[in-house]
């Protein structure tokens, strides 16, 4: 097999070397990721300037875009042949939630997605020393049954593992996005020159979700693996918005 390897955390970032590392049972492993952290760039696609790729080691290379750019470029140009399976990550903590649309980590699966490739997105959630190695052996596992088997059509897996001794892991459960709100979601702040200036931030809040959330899984220990669909069209809603557009 020829394993694609990307994240946002940077081409450096301890978690990329210990994913990358941890995927070579499956076969030939190959990392392209972004020169330096690009976390929260969701989906983005350089278009205005150029891109340039370095080698920075055997089969490792750096790019100065985005986690999508990375995919683009690798299977379209660095890379002889199509890879069979994209894994992102090992993002420094969780892409629970609605962070699915801002995370770099999960958009670089996405394009793998779209690429017509069964790609992954992995997150370890928690703070301060990270268990990459956790996370890594939980992504092997599920990884191989990937592998072996397929995922359905414009499906991909939005992994997060809990911040635990893989002996303290208390299995895999399959989730559903779980939603949150952020209580005072920006600050306003003063510089010396009384210029006003902004925070991005606030108290995340979870919300109650219909059925077993991804926050519900890390919250009991377990790996959470969440299915996400390419296609975002409200189908239950569809003969609903024809007649609330459509009919006088």
């Amino acid at each position: 097999m020829l394993v694609l390897i990307s994240n946002d955390d940077g081409v450096g970032s301890r978690g990329i070397r210990t994913l990358a590392k941890a995927m070579t049972p499956l076969g030939h492993v190959v990392v392209v990721a972004p020169d330096r952290e690009r976390s929260a760039v969701g989906h983005s696609l350089t278009l205005h300037k150029p891109l340039r790729v370095i080698e920075v080691d055997e089969n490792v290379y750096s790019v100065n875009g985005t986690p999508t750019d990375c995919i683009t470029l690798a299977v379209n140009s660095i890379l002889s042949q199509k890879p069979d399976l994209v894994i992102s990550g090992i993002n420094r903590g969780g892409n629970l939630g609605d962070n699915v649309t801002y995370s770099g980590t999960v958009s670089a699966a996405m394009e793998g997605a779209l690429l017509g490739i069964p790609s992954i997105a992995v997150s370890v959630v928690g703070n301060g020393r990270l268990r990459y190695d956790a996370a890594a052996a939980a992504t092997l596992d599920i990884a191989g049954r990937v592998a072996k088997r397929g995922l359905p059509r414009d499906t991909f897996l939005n992994v997060n593992v809990p911040n635990l001794p893989q002996d303290e892991i208390q299995g895999l459960r399959v989730t559903c996005m779980g939603r949150r709100i952020f209580k005072d979601p920006v600050i306003k702040k003063e510089d010396p020159r009384g210029r006003s200036y902004y925070w991005v931030a606030g108290e995340e809040v979870v919300v109650e979700s219909e059925g077993y959330s991804d926050y519900d899984a890390v919250k009991d220990g377990c790996v959470s693996v969440t299915p996400l669909h390419l296609d975002l069209t409200h189908h239950e809603v569809l003969k609903e918005m024809e007649s609330l557009l459509t009919q006088n």
